[in-house]
């Protein structure tokens, strides 16, 4: 679909005249009619606008000329697994899993490459496979290479150094110190707990990527501490092989 065809599909989705979205975006109902007949197209401003309004990215807008890909972690990039700035802007550069709340998620290459060989390893495309493509092509993103010439993401790790403390700082009984915090997807991590009252809960989001690990008790035995964190909160928990069986120890806010 061309631009013209999209402003229109759009605007008539939302029941909205044109004069009416010629107020939302601050411009007069003749540039909607002339957009709308592909006299012309929306300046940059105005395809800000009409991404926030329309909860669409200003690549859809434009009729999706570029091939996006996330340049963190390669992933093709549709609106729904776009990231967002704080504001809720998109952010055309990245997936939402690499770069979240106005953050970026990873600052070293093999726990993400950890990650993704988790999402995508299939009987048609093993382990090594996918673990020597993203060798091969990750390095060559974006990112990547300005994580190198910028020498590497201080804030970030200092942030991690400060979390690894507050965890250890609640000494939990018969769980180790932790050493190392790696980013996971929430849906590989997002456990149900049973609630006293009988029901179940899950704390996180599958669709976001957290700051966890995974510990061997201290006492021994089948259980593991897991732990998952972000900037709002803590969460420990145990849990046999699998995830099975889990208890949910702490949920701190932070």
């Amino acid at each position: 679909m061309e631009t013209k065809e999209i402003i229109r599909e759009l605007r008539t989705k939302n029941n909205l005249s044109q004069d009416e979205l010629a107020e939302k975006v601050f411009v007069t109902r003749q540039a909607v009619s002339r957009w709308e007949n592909g006299e012309t197209i929306p300046n940059t401003e105005t395809l800000k606008l009409l991404s926030k309004l329309f909860d669409v990215s200003i690549n859809t807008l434009l009729g999706s000329p570029r091939e996006l890909i996330c340049q963190c972690c390669g992933m093709p990039l549709e609106d729904s697994v776009t990231s967002r700035e704080k504001d809720g802007d998109f952010n055309e550069d990245y997936c939402k899993w690499c770069y979240a709340d106005g953050e970026y998620m990873y600052s070293d290459m093999d726990d993400l490459i950890d990650v993704c060989v988790k999402n995508m390893v299939s009987e048609e495309h093993p382990e090594q496979e996918i673990r020597s493509y993203l060798k091969a092509t990750l390095p060559k993103l974006d990112y990547w290479n300005r994580y190198r010439e910028l020498g590497g993401n201080g804030a970030f790790e200092e942030f991690k150094k400060v979390l690894i403390d507050e965890i250890n700082a609640l000494n939990i009984e018969g769980m180790p110190k932790l050493e190392k915090l790696n980013a996971l997807v929430g849906s590989y991590i997002n456990l149900e707990y049973r609630l006293p009252n009988g029901r179940s809960v899950k704390y996180l989001d599958d669709n976001a990527t957290y700051l966890g690990n995974q510990l061997e008790c201290e006492f021994g035995g089948d259980r593991c501490f897991g732990i998952a964190a972000n900037m709002e909160f803590i969460l420990v928990c145990t849990y046999e092989a699998n995830g099975e069986n889990p208890e949910l120890l702490i949920y701190k806010k932070r």
